[in-house]
């Protein structure tokens, strides 16, 4: 293979692909336009399965016990989960959210492009693993803190009607 060129060429491919997914990850499945208002309350709390223990081998949380990750870590700034495509969630988001104010996470789109064109981070939802967890089915969407608890909410937009 190595000298026929079929490696290079396998590796080349291979190289196309990777720069190809890492521009434009793929969609997340599933998600549509939010076409109603929905919310509900996530409650973040785990239940700890074994000990666990410092370095020294004391127990720092014990089997068991319910841990809320909010009580020492808050949400700094909402979530907000959108369709990179979308023009309109993408004018609604960046107007709404100043840079410092939100996370914008795609789960759709070419989110490298957007910062280039937009002088913003935007974020990437890699395999759902995001939207499944907070049973986000629409965008856009926002995860915000109240309390020890999520808000989650899809959040229909009015849609413009098309120019006759």
């Amino acid at each position: 293979l190595e000298k026929t060129g079929e490696t290079a060429k396998l590796n080349e491919e291979l190289k196309r692909r990777t720069i190809a997914r890492v521009n434009r990850p793929e969609p997340v499945a599933g998600i549509n336009a939010a076409a109603a208002a929905r919310s509900w309350r996530f409650d973040p709390t785990i239940s700890v399965e074994r000990d666990i223990a410092d370095d020294k081998g004391r127990v720092i949380v014990a089997a068991g016990t319910r841990v809320n990750p909010l009580d020492t870590v808050p949400l700094r700034v909402p979530l907000v989960f959108l369709d990179g495509d979308d023009p309109e969630q993408l004018a609604w988001a960046t107007r709404r959210y100043a840079s410092t104010k939100a996370k914008l996470i795609l789960v759709r789109g070419a989110p490298l492009e957007l910062m280039k064109a937009r002088q913003r981070r935007f974020y990437f939802d890699q395999s759902g693993k995001l939207t499944q967890k907070f049973g986000i089915k629409a965008v856009p969407a926002r995860v915000r803190q109240n309390g020890r608890f999520l808000e989650v909410s899809e959040i229909a937009l009015p849609r413009r009607k098309a120019q006759p």
